[in-house]
């Protein structure tokens, strides 16, 4: 009798996870049928509290605009930067000077200029202040649909209710944006990247 019990136990939760991987699946073929042209979004995914957004679009490339030099950035941005000038190493052997610039609540950006693009290039970031708004309008700060507005025309509420990090990640998957909310407001956005520079 315990033997069949347990059978029918072990039975349950399987068709039970099975029944969560499903509804996953379908939340992300709906999300990705109410996604923004402008984003090119090729793939979404759904796993528990995070939502990935796989995307074509530049946004994800230059999350805070095209610029040929820092100084543009921080001249165009109008916020007090601090600023540190040296060389990290990342994922290989190869080091690259760097470029953070910080605010005081220790916000940070890593950037390099690139000598291919000559564009200065996102490696790295973390930001909690408010006052830093990104090209597509986003900050600290805001709440959660105002950022998933930006990615889709439409969606349902429940869809996003349990969504804790949204990830808006480039096509090649190199860079991307980590949008992660504390109940209904974004908390910090992470910049991210696997770039091999130079």
């Amino acid at each position: 009798m315990r033997k069949i019990v347990l059978m029918i136990a072990l039975m349950a939760a399987t068709l039970a996870s099975n029944a969560q991987q499903v509804s996953s699946r379908a939340k992300a073929m709906r999300m990705m049928s109410y996604a923004r042209p402008e984003y090119m979004v090729k793939d979404v995914k759904v796993y528990t509290d995070t939502m990935t957004i796989y995307t074509l679009s530049e946004q994800v490339i230059y999350p805070i605009g095209k610029w040929e030099t820092v100084e543009q950035f921080i001249t165009s941005s109008q916020l007090q930067w601090y600023r540190e000038v040296g060389y990290k190493r990342y994922f290989d052997s190869m080091e690259v000077s760097v470029n953070t610039i910080r605010r005081l609540d220790d916000s940070y950006i890593d950037m390099y200029r690139s000598i291919f693009t000559g564009r200065v290039e996102m490696l790295d970031g973390k930001i909690t202040d408010p006052e830093v708004v990104l090209a597509n309008g986003l900050h600290p700060g805001v709440t959660k649909e105002e950022v998933f507005a930006v990615f889709f025309r439409k969606f349902p509420r429940s869809y996003i209710e349990d969504i804790a990090v949204l990830k808006v990640i480039s096509g090649a998957g190199e860079v991307g944006q980590v949008y992660t909310f504390k109940g209904r407001k974004l908390r910090h956005i992470g910049i991210i990247s696997k770039y091999k520079y130079y």
